[in-house]
């Protein structure tokens, strides 16, 4: 279990992540949207998540999207590095309805994030190009490369919800333990 807090004049985060759990999330981040987006990141990787962020949200979504990342991304690193005796690449496609959405990533310690969801405008009160800020702070603070790809799909919700589940699976699979490999590296460490 990874407990880290982090406190700006934008916003106050408390966080507890536990890539060991069940998938169970405790999520307050004054952004329905979004905490849905993180519940379903907690539920299909496999890992609790205890989030509370309260940000200047009458400013706008940004600061507190992004700093969320940046929490989560650090107590993700802190829990899964040194990486050892796991698979360390993870890939899926999630599909919803029409919508589709790949990841590829790789626990290397070497952050890389490729983007290719093009969609605008909001999916209720929710920048959709916020999704971009969050997973660009999550992926540099974790140490991850990370391919999220668009497929296809016209509903920018369900286009969204596939993105965040295939980052879950992708990750979930990336983490599963193959004691075969010992440190999935021929350079020995990462």
């Amino acid at each position: 279990m990874v407990e880290l807090n982090r406190k700006t004049k934008e916003t106050d985060i408390k966080c507890k992540l536990d890539i060991n759990g069940s998938g169970n999330s405790k999520i307050d981040t004054g952004i329905g949207f979004f905490d849905h987006m993180l519940e379903a990141l907690s539920k299909h990787s496999g890992i609790d998540i205890e989030l509370l962020c309260k940000g200047d949200l009458h400013i706008d979504f940004h600061h507190s999207v992004e700093d969320c990342g940046i929490v989560l991304g650090k107590a993700l690193k802190e829990a899964i590095f040194p990486i050892q005796a796991v698979e360390r690449y993870g890939n899926a496609t999630v599909v919803m309805d029409e919508a589709a959405v790949t990841c590829a990533l790789d626990l290397s310690n070497r952050p890389f994030l490729v983007y290719t969801l093009d969609i605008k405008d909001k999916v209720g009160d929710f920048d959709v190009e916020l999704a971009e800020e969050f997973f660009n702070a999550f992926i540099m603070n974790a140490g991850l490369t990370c391919h999220i790809i668009y497929e296809r799909g016209k509903n920018k919700h369900h286009i969204l919800e596939a993105a965040f589940k295939s980052v879950a699976v992708a990750l979930r699979r990336a983490m599963m333990k193959n004691e075969k490999l010992g440190i999935p590296s021929t350079k020995g460490i990462l």
